[in-house]
């Protein structure tokens, strides 16, 4: 069995125990560890660090594609191997300490992050831990469920430890395209000019003298947590493919649209999950993350390929697809995220970029990642690389929070991830609004004509009609209440006023 996943024989003697291998580790360095959204991240080693650290503590900087499963950044969280986090995270115990200032977290566009390593502006990567489904009789490292940033993770380390899973399916092997950009300046372009080219190799090459370790693991990923479709994530999808049918019948767009691209979460999700039903055919993914909607597009007959790199489902999705993974590997890639996520790629297809927002103002700003302003809930992740570049930059969120204690649109937000340049269109369960070619006072009539809840609304547009009256400007704001909103939220439970 292990002969069939290890095909190069001198590297049989470098299996050896989790505690062994993470003994390579040392406090004070910058390790990379495979892992991307939940999905193909390394399960044992992480553990190992954290049952070391109740005896001998240390601490280490945690790079990673995105966030990870199996609780693995909760327990190194609470064992204090964490110092410094980057470049994406949802966990809720890590939250709560890089919000106390426990632990430093850089939250990085997820294009950036091997290009500041492979320049030598961060890093250098000491320890790489990746997780395989099987290593080549080249000792080229075949990826599981994600890809992310494992590739230049594995290349620029000194020492590599791979965590062989042997509960990820072979079926895998073959679904990776793993390139990685020549160096600057004298750069080529990237030759990814389709959803469905392959440009790279199916394995991560790298000089097999570098595998430190290899540990066996036998563990499925996380499962994401979703939840199915509502009444208002129904209502932004119907609202957003009725306006993509207008754009078809205007002549912008064909019945196959662009090459689509959705955040994760259940709302991005349920808004691809409503194209099922709808009138567009023969549709691509250029994405990051493949979630249950990508599968339920592909069994619809809608979906033609999907190009992502990881692949997250929920238990039910996961129990269904993973078995199966060999039915889909003819419409499947997974990338390194420096390629799924690269700006001249998105923009050269035309990709039709969906992500929610946290908040959204009603000029258009949106605030993706700080609560009130100030606390961290996951991180920018890839929303940047596809907004700012994207054929259609569209953020989708729910009008309300909280039981509507809490309005998503909002005089300012106070903290920008995307500013007005960058957002095309805005879509809640009220209704959409397209605001390309609008000038700042037309996009925040249009904002609250059509996406904000209806308890709001008058509170909105009173606000905007006395900034354009008592400060006038090309952006009319009333600086000294702007935030008031947000400041009545914190003192008083609820952004609306008291009555009576």
């Amino acid at each position: 069995m292990l002969q069939d996943r290890i095909r190069l024989a001198s590297l049989h003697d470098k299996v050896m125990s989790p505690a062994e291998a993470a003994s390579l580790i040392r406090d004070g360095m910058v390790v990379g560890m495979s892992g991307f959204t939940r999905a193909g991240d390394a399960k044992a080693v992480p553990l190992a660090l954290a049952e070391r650290a109740a005896t001998e503590p240390f601490g280490i900087t945690l790079i990673t594609g995105a966030s990870l499963g199996n609780g693995i950044d909760e327990v190194l969280t609470r064992s204090h191997v964490l110092k410094r986090r980057l470049p994406f995270q949802s966990d809720r115990v890590l939250r709560s300490a890089l919000n106390k200032g426990e632990v430093m977290f850089i939250d990085q566009h997820l294009s950036e992050t091997v290009e500041l390593l492979r320049s030598r502006q961060m890093g250098p990567i000491d320890v790489a831990v990746v997780e395989a489904v099987a290593i080549t009789r080249e000792g080229g490292i075949i990826p599981t469920t994600s890809v992310g940033n494992s590739a230049t993770f594995a290349i620029l380390a000194e020492k590599v430890i791979i965590e062989l899973n042997l509960d990820q399916s072979p079926e895998l092997e073959g679904l990776h395209d793993i390139y990685i950009p020549t160096r600057r300046p004298h750069r080529e372009p990237i030759p990814v000019i389709t959803p469905d080219s392959r440009v790279g190799l199916p394995f991560i090459p790298i000089d097999p003298a570098k595998i430190a370790a290899i540990v066996v693991t036998k563990r499925e990923d996380s499962s994401a947590e979703t939840t199915p479709p509502d009444d208002e994530t129904k209502a932004i999808a119907g609202h957003l493919i009725e306006f993509l049918g207008s754009e078809v019948r205007k002549g912008r767009l064909t019945d196959r649209l662009g090459p689509l691209q959705a955040g994760i979460g259940s709302i991005a999700n349920a808004v691809l999950h409503g194209l099922i039903d709808s009138p567009f055919h023969d549709l691509t993914m250029y994405s990051e993350v493949l979630q249950d909607s990508t599968f339920e597009l592909f069994d619809s007959g809608k979906l033609a390929f999907a190009s992502g790199s990881s692949i997250t489902l929920s238990a039910a999705c996961q129990a269904r697809v993973m078995p199966n993974i060999g039915q889909y590997k003819s419409r499947l890639v997974l990338r390194p995220q420096e390629i799924s996520n690269h700006p001249e790629v998105i923009r050269r297809l035309g990709v039709i970029a969906i992500n929610t927002a946290l908040e959204c103002d009603i000029y258009g700003n949106v605030n993706s990642t700080h609560v009130g302003g100030t606390h961290m809930m996951n991180g920018i992740g890839g929303s940047g690389d596809f907004a700012r570049n994207a054929y259609m930059g569209i953020f989708v969120t729910k009008s309300l929070a909280k039981d509507g204690s809490i309005s998503r649109i909002v005089p300012m937000v106070p903290h920008v991830d995307h500013n007005e340049h960058d957002v095309d269109v805005v879509v809640t369960e009220n209704g959409l609004a397209d605001l390309r070619g609008l000038a700042p006072r037309e996009r925040a009539e249009v904002i609250i004509a059509n996406c904000i809840h209806p308890s709001y609304r008058e509170l909105a547009a009173d606000y905007y009609r006395r900034a354009v009256k008592q400060r006038g400007g090309q952006t009319p704001h009333l600086l000294a209440e702007a935030y008031s909103w947000h400041l009545r939220q914190e003192e008083t439970g609820s952004m609306l006023p008291a009555v009576g």
